[in-house]
């Protein structure tokens, strides 16, 4: 089999924030005590990617849309950028390079999955308002992100995706073969994981921030400082790990700083 008839997957790094650990990991062990009250905090390295798809269908998918380069200004009003800071991003790392790296105009891109609407997942999503792009988000992500007046709800700014045409689903669906959302809420009302079925790589999941880091996984799974709903953030993680189990899939974590240095990364280092 050539590699034209594979699903080729790309993975993007966009950018490096840093952040109290503490947002990322729910973690007794590295919390302040009675016996320690004065236990240092942990700043640490919070990367971001997006993924580039190429189907033998020929269709063209990228799935989230990374931070934005203004994120000091946009991030402004809501003081978010106080807390999650892009101070290590390299110029080739903006999501516009990125396309450039890979001889892309937005229009080119057939569909647009977005895990969720946070700033660090949808920054870059107004690249596809005039284009033909498909965009697609969970039905309860897009109700929650619309549910609000005002600039921001927590790490939901309005203007990311405001005026976007916005497709849903509300199961998990086959976008095309081998490539399947799935609904893995409690992050935020709607966030969604990526399964791709890769010939020679087998099984890759993308779970965005259903998992933040490794030790999120587990077992046992560590819960986040940002869960919208902490019961059903569990049952998503056991539900990765049950398709995990079943496939023998790589599961990719949304912000983990040291599984990024261990995958191939940027154009031209692809998995099939």
């Amino acid at each position: 089999m050539s590699d034209s008839d594979k699903i080729k997957v790309t993975i993007l790094p966009t950018g490096v924030m840093h952040a109290d650990l503490t947002w990322l990991l729910i973690d007794p062990s590295r919390m302040a005590t009675y016996q320690q009250p004065d236990k240092k905090k942990d700043w640490v390295e919070v990367p971001t990617h997006v993924v580039y798809i190429e189907h033998p269908s020929g269709k063209k998918l990228i799935w989230d849309s990374g931070v934005p380069r203004d994120w000091e200004t946009r991030w402004a009003p809501s003081g978010l950028g106080q807390f999650f800071p892009v101070d290590a991003a390299t110029e080739d790392m903006w999501l516009d390079s990125r396309l450039k790296q890979l001889n892309l105009e937005p229009n080119d891109i057939d569909y647009l999955l977005l895990s969720h609407l946070h700033l660090d997942h949808a920054a870059n999503a107004q690249m596809w308002a005039k284009t033909d792009t498909k965009i697609i988000v969970d039905e309860k992500e897009k109700e929650g992100a619309f549910s609000f007046d005002g600039h921001n709800l927590g790490a939901h700014i309005k203007s990311d995706y405001d005026g976007l045409e916005l497709d849903t689903i509300n199961e998990d669906t086959e976008i095309l073969p081998g490539i399947t959302l799935l609904r893995t809420p409690g992050h935020t009302w709607g966030t969604m994981s990526l399964q791709v079925d890769l010939k020679d790589e087998g099984t890759m999941i993308f779970a965005s921030d259903s998992l933040y880091r490794s030790e999120s996984y587990g077992p046992p799974p560590i819960a986040a400082g940002i869960v919208y709903d902490t019961v059903g953030w569990f049952a998503s993680v056991e539900k990765i790990r049950g398709i995990q189990e079943k496939t023998n899939a790589k599961v990719i974590f949304g912000h983990d700083a040291n599984q990024i240095t261990e995958l191939r990364t940027g154009p031209g280092n692809s998995y099939t």
